[in-house]
């Protein structure tokens, strides 16, 4: 396994890595989902492909500075996870090896990122297009893949593929679950005990709710559930159309209940399909 942490670096590595190239972007602290993603890219690139992963935990897509300096940062742990999957090529950089100081280039989205974390988090959907087209280029990766449980940054991040005729596939990972039904995320390690137990509503509260027919009743549902526990304050809940991400007062089409919930200072995001009847 090699490691870089400069993009000249990266780019004097994968001059002769074997394709297909497969790229999983992370911000570190692995869990199991972030494990599962690395195996299906290294069933994707084949014994012969390279995958590549970056661990890069991008300021410029955090809207508070305390949710960046909390954010954890495990480097040696994660490295020798990515060693045990087999991974060909990790990229490290620090943040001046990826931003100049006086940077003055992004990348905006303005439909898919209206509302939902978009709307709670201004600028935080531009930090993420502006870090992964930089990674696309970087690695001239073929393939990347993103996991399901961010769906709204699966959706952008196709968007911007589609828009600016990147010639990326876009892969998406199922959602890795505890037994509990918590969606794996790395600032569960951030959770009080109390917290951590009651967590599990949040995915009950929205597998109940999906099947009650109207919008109205799904919010209402959901929203009861989540707010009968004292540890929770509901950052977002909402319905919206699984392709366009807006807003919906009809179940017409596929749809998606979408949550962001915060215990404490640590705020926690999951979903779930709605069909139409």
């Amino acid at each position: 396994m090699q490691i870089a942490d400069t993009g000249t670096a990266l780019r004097e590595i994968l001059k002769s890595a074997p394709r297909p190239c497969v790229l999983v972007p992370t911000m570190g602290a692995f869990h199991a989902g972030h494990l599962a993603l690395m195996q299906q890219a290294r069933a994707l690139a084949g014994p012969g492909g390279t995958v590549i992963v970056s661990i890069f935990v991008n300021p410029i897509q955090f809207d508070r500075a305390a949710d960046l300096a909390a954010y954890p940062r495990p480097l040696t742990s994660d490295l020798a996870a990515c060693g045990e999957i087999g991974v060909d090529v990790v990229f490290t950089p620090a943040a001046d090896a990826m931003y100049f100081p006086d940077r003055s280039v992004s990348v905006t989205e303005s439909l898919l990122s209206r509302h939902l974390c978009g709307a709670s988090r201004p600028g935080h959907f531009d930090g993420v297009c502006t870090v992964v087209l930089k990674l696309f280029l970087l690695t001239g990766c073929d393939t990347s893949i993103f996991g399901e449980k961010d769906f709204q940054q699966l959706a952008i991040i196709r968007r911007m593929v589609r828009d600016l005729d990147l010639p990326v596939e876009i892969v998406s990972g199922p959602t890795v679950r505890e037994p509990d039904g918590l969606a794996m995320s790395s600032r569960n390690s951030r959770l009080t005990p109390q917290q951590r137990q009651d967590a599990p509503r949040l995915r009950q509260a929205l597998l109940d709710a999906v099947s009650l027919g109207s919008v109205e009743a799904i919010l209402s549902s959901a929203r009861a559930a989540i707010e009968a526990s004292p540890l929770t304050r509901i950052d977002y809940l909402t319905l919206v159309d699984a392709e366009t991400l807006q807003p919906i007062s009809e179940i017409l089409r596929p749809a998606v209940l979408a949550v962001a919930v915060f215990y404490g200072e640590v705020r926690l995001i999951d979903h779930a399909s709605v069909a139409p009847a």
